[in-house]
């Protein structure tokens, strides 16, 4: 019997903490679209046992209900927002969704604080059919070839991310590329960029340029800790500014003659294209635009698609993997670097 008065007690916990996590502090919550929220839960409860938990909850909860027919709900305004454990469960999908995709680009400290919202939107999913289904439909995939990510020290990591975080300096041992042992760097960090599967930390050398900005891959750090002292940051840096310079690698060398003096920082030089391909081997682009001036038309040549484009190297690779299928290249030095091994 004393096991089942706890069961009892806990599904009725477990019930009225969902009633209060439905509610909002800005609008009345009728209580058919609680009982609508509980049902999709799984608790299939009735107004009238809706209603009477609302009762008892509001001598426990500042929250309060109107004269209205149905009833509506909310939280008063003075109550404090910490009290208020409200996670919907669209809101628990996103969490969801934030969890498998971005928590390598959160900083530890940051992650700490969500991971509470995680383990609740994981029981809010774990009590729902319809959210729960929603997450086995649903994958974000790369368009390119999946790799496996490189090792990261996990210590390392996380001082590069607190530097950045808190604006230190960060006192790291790198090994370089080719490199056989680790060298220690005072670094001023910038930015974190991830390209594909590795993960860069943007930063300057405190014993070089303060314009001198590089790429350092997480990787390759033996091991790292945060500084006490201040980073010193450049008052112009732009991370956007930056990686269109090409600086991340996108540049082409051959597309270096394109530079004019009017854009010789900008490294990706802007051009008008036009591709022809074979039947049905360009359609994707029908959908899929590669910039705002898309044209496309289709003759006794194939599909002829013109656009203007940056000339990167992900452009070259991207138009590469059409092989065959793609007959014709305009500007002449786009073909040349797109069929090269042809030529």
């Amino acid at each position: 019997m004393g096991k089942t008065n706890h069961h009892n007690a806990t599904a009725t916990t477990a019930r009225q903490w969902h009633i209060l996590s439905q509610l909002d502090r800005k609008r009345w919550i009728g209580t058919n679209h609680i009982k609508t929220q509980l049902d999709l839960m799984g608790f299939g409860m009735s107004i009238r046992t809706i209603q009477r938990d609302l009762n008892a909850l509001a001598e426990r909860f500042p929250i309060e209900k109107n004269n209205a027919n149905p009833q509506g709900w909310r939280w008063r305004e003075d109550a404090p927002m910490q009290s208020l454990p409200h996670m919907n469960l669209s809101q628990a999908v996103a969490f969801s969704m934030v969890k498998d995709n971005l928590t390598q680009l959160l900083p530890p400290a940051v992650l700490d604080e969500l991971v509470p919202w995680f383990d609740l939107a994981n029981r809010q999913l774990k009590e729902s059919k319809v959210a729960n289904t929603w997450l086995d439909r649903v994958r974000i995939l790369s368009a390119n070839q999946p790799l496996i990510p490189p090792h990261v020290d996990a210590n390392a990591k996380e001082a590069v991310y607190e530097a950045l975080f808190n604006n230190k300096q960060l006192i790291a041992h790198y090994k370089g590329r080719g490199r056989d042992e680790a060298t220690e760097y005072t670094l001023n960090p910038l930015a974190i960029v991830q390209r594909g599967v590795v993960i860069y930390l943007v930063a300057t050398r405190q014993d070089k340029q303060p314009t001198d900005v590089r790429q350092f891959a997480l990787h390759r750090f033996e091991k790292a800790t945060v500084s006490d002292n201040d980073a010193p940051l450049p008052t112009d840096f732009n991370l956007d500014e930056y990686i269109n310079t090409g600086a991340m690698g996108f540049n082409f060398p051959l597309f270096d003659s394109l530079k004019t003096q009017e854009n010789h920082k900008q490294n990706y030089p802007i051009s008008n294209i036009h591709l022809i391909f074979e039947p049905k081997a360009g359609n994707s682009l029908l959908e899929s635009q590669l910039s705002e001036d898309q044209h496309t038309w289709e003759d006794e040549d194939g599909l002829h698609v013109t656009a203007t484009v940056n000339l990167t190297s992900q452009l070259v690779w991207w138009l590469r993997g059409f092989g065959k299928g793609l007959r014709q290249i305009e500007p002449n030095i786009l073909a040349l670097a797109v069929f090269e091994n042809d030529l």
